[in-house]
C-alpha cells in the first residue's frame, strides 16, 4: 500500500535545505572521526588525493544514480525500484539499503551517546588537565561501564527520534539549516586555532603534501572505500532524500554541491586535527582511539584547551545527529509508503527497534565483550562489518548497475535534468563512467574487504 501520490508528497522547501540536509547525511562520524584517522594510518597528504580522485570516479555517479532514482520515481528505495521496474526482482535490491540503514544506525547510536557524553564531561571541564594515560583510562572505565553508555545512546536515538517526528521541512530540513552552518563555523574556528599553534605546519603539510612512499595497493583501497562511505551512498538515504526533491531542480548541480561541501567538511576536520597534534608531539596514526583518547589529551595542553575540547565534541554530534536522522528517515519513509503507517507511528517503531538493535553493540564493550560474532569480532565489529563491508558496497552496486544497465543510462540522464533540462557536461563520458568504472571500482573495495578480512 501507498500512502502518497507525487503530487502530495513532502518536499525540500528548496535545492539550499535539500542540499544541507544531504550534505547533513553525509557528514557524519564518517567525516569527522573515521575520515582523520584513516588519513592518519595512511600516511596523510597521498592517501587524501587518492581519497578525492575515487569521489569523483566512484562516490559522485553513485550519489547522481541515487538521487535521480529517487527523484523520478518520489518514492523510498524499495518503492522506487518496483515503479521503475514492475514485475521483476529488482525492488529487493531496496531492502539492502533499508537493512543498511536500520543496522548502521543501531551501532552508530552508540557512538553518538559516545559524543554525547564526553561533549558532557568537556562541559563540565573534565579534559583541562588530563594525560594520554588518564585519557585512555577514562575513555576503557567509561565504555566498559553496562549503564551508563546505555543511557547516553537511549538519549542520542530519543534526538533522532524527536527530529524525526516533525514533519519534513520542519524537522529534517529546519534542523540541518541550522546545524550545518553551525557545524561549518565550529569547524573553520578550530582549524584557525590548529594552524596557529606552534609547530602545526608540519601538520599542515602532512595532511595536505603527498609522501608515496607510503602508498601501497591497501592506501587505494583505503581511499576507494572512504570516498563510498563518506557521501553516504549504498543505505537508501540519497535515494529517500532524492524523492523529496521538486521536479523543478536540477539533480547536477545540487549533487556536485553536495560532493563539494561534504569533501572539504572531512579536508577541514584532517586540518583541525592534525596540526595540533604535530604541534603537541603526538603520532597522527594512532587509530579509531584518536578522537576519545588523544584528542583530549591534546586539548588539555592547548591554551583555552577546554573550550576547543566543548567545542570540538558538540561538533561531534552535530555531525552524528545530522546523518543520523538521514538514517532513519529510510526505514520509517518505507513503512510510511509501502504500509500506510503515519510519520509518527513509523518514528517510533523503527527508532524504537534500532535502539533495541544497538543494546548489544553498546553492551559489547562491557556485558557482552566476551561474545564474538563474525570471524571472532565482538558484536559491535561484526555490525560494523556487516554494514560497512558487504550491504554498503551491494547496495550502491545495485543502484549504479540499475541506473546504468536496466533503466538505462539515457533515461537517467535525461531525469536528471530537470525541468529546466539542463545537462551535465561531458554526458558521454559520465555515461562511460557510471556504466563501466564505478561499478569495477566497488567490485574491486567489495573483493578486497571480503577477501581480508575473513
Amino acid at each position: 500500500m501507498q500512502s502518497d501520490t507525487q503530487s502530495s508528497r513532502e518536499q525540500w522547501s528548496g535545492k539550499l535545505g535539500f542540499i544541507l540536509a544531504s550534505v547533513g547525511s553525509a557528514v557524519g562520524l564518517g567525516s569527522i572521526w573515521r575520515f582523520p584517522f584513516v588519513t592518519g594510518e595512511n600516511g596523510g597528504g597521498a592517501f587524501v588525493l587518492i581519497y578525492l580522485i575515487c569521489v569523483l570516479l566512484l562516490g559522485l555517479p553513485v550519489l547522481l544514480s541515487e538521487i535521480v532514482l529517487g527523484r523520478s520515481a518520489q518514492r523510498n528505495p524499495v518503492g522506487a525500484l518496483r515503479l521503475k521496474a514492475p514485475g521483476t526482482p529488482w525492488f529487493l535490491s531496496g531492502f539492502i539499503g533499508i537493512t543498511a540503514s536500520i543496522l548502521i544506525l543501531s551501532f552508530y547510536s552508540t557512538v553518538g551517546g559516545w559524543a554525547l557524553s564526553y561533549t558532557w564531561e568537556a562541559l563540565m571541564g573534565t579534559f583541562s588537565k588530563i594525560s594520554i594515560t588518564e585519557a585512555e583510562t577514562r575513555f576503557g572505565s567509561f565504555i566498559s561501564n553496562p549503564v551508563i553508555p546505555l543511557l547516553w545512546q537511549a538519549l542520542f536515538m530519543a534526538l533522532t527520534m524527536g527530529i524525526c517526528l516533525f514533519d519534513l521541512q520542519k524537522g529534517i530540513e529546519r534542523t540541518n539549516k541550522f546545524l550545518m552552518p553551525l557545524l561549518g563555523l565550529m569547524l573553520l574556528i578550530l582549524v584557525f586555532r590548529s594552524v596557529t599553534l606552534p609547530g602545526a605546519a608540519e601538520g599542515v603539510r602532512f595532511i595536505l603534501y603527498p609522501d608515496w612512499s607510503s602508498v601501497s595497493f591497501t592506501t587505494l583501497l583505503e581511499a576507494l572505500g572512504m570516498a563510498f562511505f563518506s557521501l553516504s551512498v549504498g543505505a537508501g538515504t540519497m535515494v529517500t532524500y532524492g524523492s523529496y526533491l521538486s521536479k523543478k531542480e536540477n539533480v547536477p548541480g545540487a549533487v556536485g554541491s553536495v560532493v563539494i561541501f561534504s569533501t572539504l567538511v572531512s579536508l577541514a576536520a584532517g586540518l583541525a586535527i592534525f596540526p595540533a597534534i604535530f604541534s603537541l608531539g603526538y603520532e597522527p596514526d594512532t587509530g579509531p582511539p584518536l578522537v576519545f583518547i588523544t584528542l583530549p589529551a591534546v586539548f588539555a595542553q592547548m591554551p583555552a584547551g577546554a573550550l576547543f575540547a566543548l567545542l570540538f565534541f558538540f561538533l561531534l554530534c552535530v555531525a552524528a545527529l545530522t546523518s543520523s536522522i538521514s538514517m532513519l528517515e529510510v526505514p520509517r519513509r518505507y513503512l510510511e509508503d509501502e504500509h500506510g503507517l503515519s510519520r509518527r507511528k513509523s518514528t517510533l517503531l523503527t527508532g524504537g527497534l534500532i535502539f533495541l538493535l544497538g543494546i548489544p553493540a553498546t553492551l559489547s564493550f562491557s556485558t557482552l565483550a566476551d561474545v564474538k560474532g563474525i570471524g571472532g569480532r565482538p558484536i559491535f565489529e561484526s555490525m560494523d562489518f556487516i554494514a560497512s563491508n558487504v550491504l554498503l558496497p551491494l547496495g550502491g552496486l545495485a543502484a549504479i548497475l540499475f541506473c546504468g544497465w536496466k533503466w538505462g543510462i539515457r533515461q537517467l540522464l535525461l531525469e536528471s535534468r530537470g525541468e529546466n533540462n539542463k545537462g551535465i557536461p561531458g554526458e558521454a563520458l559520465w555515461a562511460f563512467v557510471i556504466r563501466w568504472i564505478t561499478p569495477i571500482l566497488i567490485l574491486t573495495v567489495f573483493a578486497f574487504q571480503i577477501l581480508s578480512n575473513p
